[in-house]
């Protein structure tokens, strides 16, 4: 037992390694050619080291505009943004009375909840959504694409079933008894202990709205897009420049790495720490 064990300890980590490099290396390799000409995009075996070119495809990047890449990677981050605080906020607030408080219909408004998880919305919904954009005048806005998504059902039950575990009914009541009311006993008492949830919701709300194209496809217009339809553009020229391609993806990836590289820790942390209690 003691000769199998460091084995299998040694054999997971080898494992792990090779898991992480086959993941990490096409995102590695598309900084590189980033630096690159394209002359080397085919090259076998594939450039390993940054090149010199980077600046060069960077001014390039900034002059194309059909594009919009600057204003694209703006209003997404203004979108993502805007939406994450929202639906974090709504939704620990909407677990929170799912969870700990009692009113009627309470759980009949939970059923509906987790009804609208199993419609797909956006796809059965886009033409209707679209019509009330158009009619409200909203179409091509950048609140277009921020008031749809402003709530969601995942988040709601998410927030709701960590609440469930996490924060003991007698400390609601004890806060009670001080004379707390709900909204203080939410800021003080529920919201530190959602704060695990609060980092995975946050980041997977980010990630999500940062990446969604189909929907600003519809509403946006060319000269005012996210950074999706933005590097949409870079794909659909006549002339496939794959290195301005991989400019800008590596800059529209960046954002997600640089939030994860500082948050993940404590995201991680965070579910660990739940999972404890």
């Amino acid at each position: 037992m003691k000769d199998t064990l460091p084995k299998a300890t040694v054999l997971t980590r080898l494992a792990l390694f090779a898991a992480l490099v086959l993941s990490a290396f096409p995102i590695y390799w598309m900084f590189i050619i980033a630096t690159r000409s394209n002359d080397v995009v085919g090259q076998v075996p594939p450039p390993l080291l940054p090149g010199g070119n980077l600046g060069e495809n960077l001014e390039r990047l900034w002059g194309m505009r059909d594009a919009n890449f600057l204003l694209g990677l703006t209003n997404s981050a203004i979108v993502a943004t805007t939406v994450t605080v929202s639906v974090v906020l709504l939704s620990s607030l909407a677990g929170f009375a799912f969870a700990k408080l009692r009113f009627k219909g309470r759980n009949q408004l939970l059923v509906v909840v987790l009804l609208t998880m199993a419609v797909p919305l956006q796809q059965m919904g886009i033409i209707p959504l679209y019509i009330m954009m158009v009619k409200l005048g909203w179409a091509g806005e950048l609140k277009a694409v921020i008031l749809p998504f402003l709530v969601n059902a995942f988040g709601v039950f998410f927030m709701r079933q960590y609440a469930e575990q996490a924060i003991p009914d007698e400390l609601i009541e004890a806060a009670r008894v001080d004379g707390c009311s709900t909204l203080r006993i939410y800021w003080s008492i529920v919201l530190p202990a959602l704060r695990p949830a609060i980092a995975v919701l946050g980041l997977l709300t980010f990630m999500q709205t940062w990446n969604e194209f189909i929907w600003p496809m519809v509403v946006l217009t060319p000269s005012n897009p996210t950074v999706q339809l933005s590097l949409s553009a870079l794909n659909g020229a006549h002339f496939q420049d794959y290195t301005l391609v991989f400019t800008g993806t590596a800059l529209s990836t960046l954002p997600l790495i640089v939030i994860f590289v500082l948050f993940g820790r404590q995201i991680v942390g965070g579910i660990m720490e739940g999972a404890v209690k």
